[in-house]
């Protein structure tokens, strides 16, 4: 606390004015422009490494970036994701959806455990809540992971897209620089495109293009920041070389 305490400190004599600005600014007309989707991770900095201001996202994070699959919601049982969902892009008219996951994620690498049976158990979900957190809206994930292991990645897994008829495919780490971890982690985030398009009350809106679902990648140790590109079927770093490229593709695709 007393880290946290200083820090409240240096900011009311550094950055406090100017957020309140920025804060009265859109107090009246707030236009985020995504909901984004990421993990607690405390590595995880996205206004910092997006370079976003006051007002610019919503952003919801859990362990594992997960977004929950609407059958997971019958009747009224509800949780944070879809709500949010609904807030950002129902209520607010939010655009773009991102999903960001990242390298070397500690909710990932237990995920990876849980491929064991005995270790996914009943009983041993019942003594962790992350565990059942996991193995509960997770496992779809897990199972596009298990496709890919008799090919050593090699081929390219498919994935539903924004509406049923749409769907794309990814190649996962072709060049081989990742831990097995880390292309679970890369999958476990294209995943979610899948579950965010499943929610009925986003239907219209992906069907009529209004709305538009991203993935991100971070990889911690290097800070580099991979974006999935559909046109390229592959998590592509962006950087000066391929910033040009991946711009026109967003602006093709998405607008």
């Amino acid at each position: 606390m007393d880290k946290l305490l200083k820090g409240i400190m240096k900011y009311r004599s550094t950055v406090r004015d100017t957020m309140v600005k920025q804060f009265l600014k859109v107090k009246d007309n707030p236009t985020p422009k995504a909901v984004f989707f990421t993990c607690i991770d405390s590595r995880m900095l996205p206004t910092r490494f997006t370079q976003t201001n006051v007002g610019d996202m919503f952003i919801i994070r859990n362990a594992g970036n997960l977004v929950p699959h609407s059958h997971c919601f019958p009747d009224e049982q509800n949780s944070n994701e879809p709500a949010a969902l609904e807030l950002g892009c129902v209520v607010n008219d939010i655009r773009h959806i991102i999903v960001c996951g990242h390298s070397d994620c500690k909710a990932i690498n237990l995920l990876y455990k849980l491929r064991d049976p005995e270790f996914a158990s009943k009983e041993n979900r019942r003594l962790s809540p992350l565990r059942s957190w996991m193995c509960t809206h997770a496992q779809s994930s897990i199972d596009k992971f298990e496709e890919s292991i008799p090919n050593d990645f090699n081929k390219p897994l498919l994935f539903q897209g924004e509406t049923p008829l749409r769907k794309f495919v990814a190649y996962i780490d072709p060049d081989k620089k990742f831990s097995i971890e880390d292309r679970l982690s890369q999958i476990n985030t294209l995943q979610q495109l899948q579950n965010i398009a499943s929610y009925g009350f986003l239907r219209k809106k992906l069907e009529k293009h209004q709305l538009h679902i991203h993935a991100l990648w971070f990889d911690i140790y290097t800070g580099e920041i991979y974006y999935f590109s559909r046109r390229h079927k592959r998590f592509i770093v962006i950087d000066e070389e391929n910033f040009a490229k991946l711009f026109e593709e967003v602006i093709v695709y998405y607008s």
